[in-house]
């Protein structure tokens, strides 16, 4: 794997752009297989993440092109009964999405148990309940590894997630947009990125209202259409420049800012101690307004505070004055990087917050979560962190000790920064074109 050499210790400055948010290229993408006309789709950032699911879709016969950032994709010939092989479909878990498109148009679909981050074990049962309620024939074969499905015809169903659930509301939009009658889901997820697929899936000619804010209304249609559409900035990269520009004591410009996107962020940010300058409606500057002080956060689906940006919050924070908390409600395991910042000197604790009725109150399945796993952390700051080895395991926590590694002294090593780039496009460029002192060391092949 891959690894980045990173020296810390100097402010960043100068203007950085943010890409195309990944969370809705990944299923625009998986839209595709709606129709059989193309679609230009604008601002589609290069990921590891967006190019494995190009594969996929290429082993289902869809053709795509790249230019720069806009890609053009075409359904081409599907097989009779459509198969995702395991060493593809595996590589991420967005892969199982494509059962709802294949079952709605070819009343067939094989796809392999899904991969991607290490984030507790964000079971897919709740998006497989949903398509069965819609009339599919959904069985796990634990030999082969694959999810075989069928149906005759999709149909409409009410469909109820007892837990928020971003990816499941897309499986069954993406499904439903073709299927017989009228598809409610309730208590559906109220992220943007939704809101975001929701409208290119309207152009394309579906007919998708949602009627308050946990309650989507899909009335499905006999066929959808081409489109040319341009997906929303990634949020998550704005909020991982605000903190890299405040933590080094520098001022970065962000690019494509979308603040409307961003409220939960800001109004803690500014609390602890960073300040942002709105320079037009594409355009924020951020930098360290005052002294950095202590912050008591608790993770919870949009619109609060993603679970997303808990990792960097925590690097901020090993740089505040006082005790900090992260209550972690999302996942039951995503604290991976807590080790890695104590490397580095940071001092952090684990421990329980006090929750009654546990099983309701988290978002996760609450029989998944291990005895060792703990959903709080305490940061104590201010810490001086310093230079060490580290190693990344999901996307969000390797951008995190990118953060720490330029905010600490010395010269640190981060090993398996491909996962870093499964979100993040040419990170380490971005950041050297405003001042940080990164190198890549490329693995060594025999």
């Amino acid at each position: 794997m891959d690894t980045f050499i990173i020296k810390g210790g100097t402010p960043l400055s100068g203007e950085i752009p943010v890409g195309g948010a990944k969370n809705v290229a990944l299923k625009i993408l998986i839209a595709s297989l709606l129709t059989d006309e193309e679609i230009v789709i604008h601002n589609v950032p290069h990921l590891k993440d967006v190019f494995s699911l190009i594969d996929v879709l290429k082993s289902l016969g869809v053709r795509a092109q790249f230019t720069a950032h806009d890609l053009r994709i075409k359904n081409g010939t599907m097989a009779k009964h459509p198969l995702v092989p395991l060493d593809i479909g595996a590589r991420l878990r967005t892969s199982s999405m494509v059962l709802g498109p294949l079952l709605a148009r070819y009343g067939s679909a094989t796809v392999p148990n899904p991969g991607g981050c290490r984030l507790g074990a964000r079971p897919i049962d709740r998006h497989i309940e949903g398509l069965k309620d819609m009339g599919a024939s959904i069985d796990y074969n634990s030999e082969d590894g694959f999810f075989h499905a069928s149906a005759s015809k999709l149909h409409g169903a009410t469909v109820h997630f007892p837990k928020n659930t971003h990816t499941g509301t897309e499986t069954i939009l993406l499904a439903a947009v073709l299927a017989d009658g009228k598809t409610v889901i309730e208590n559906a997820a109220e992220e943007i990125e939704v809101d975001d697929l929701i409208t290119c899936l309207n152009l394309m000619g579906a007919d998708i209202r949602r009627v308050n804010p946990r309650t989507i209304e899909i009335t499905g249609v006999s066929a959808l259409h081409g489109v040319e559409y341009t997906i929303m900035p990634d949020r998550n990269e704005e909020v991982t420049f605000a903190i890299a520009a405040a933590i080094t004591g520098g001022n970065l410009t962000v690019s494509g800012s979308q603040l409307k996107y961003l409220g939960s962020f800001l109004e803690v940010f500014t609390r602890a101690g960073g300040a942002y300058e709105v320079l037009d409606e594409t355009h924020t500057r951020y930098s360290l307004g005052k002294q950095l002080q202590k912050t008591d956060i608790v993770t919870l689906p949009h619109p609060g505070f993603m679970t997303d940006w808990q990792a960097p919050w925590a690097v901020f924070m090993t740089q505040a004055q006082g005790v900090s908390t992260i209550h972690e409600t999302v996942f039951e395991s995503r604290f991976s990087y807590v080790s890695e910042l104590k490397k580095m000197g940071a001092a952090i604790e684990f421990y329980d917050p006090q929750v009654t009725n546990p099983p309701a109150f988290y978002n996760f399945n609450w029989e998944d979560r291990k005895e060792e796993y703990h959903q709080g952390i305490r940061i104590t700051g201010p810490t001086k962190l310093h230079d060490a080895v580290l190693s990344v395991d999901d996307i969000r926590a390797g951008a995190s000790l990118v953060l720490a590694a330029l905010t600490a002294t010395g010269e640190s090593y981060l090993h398996n920064v491909e996962l870093i780039d499964r979100g993040y496009e040419n990170l380490e460029e971005r950041l050297t074109e405003v001042g940080a002192t990164i190198r890549r060391k490329k693995e060594q092949t025999a």
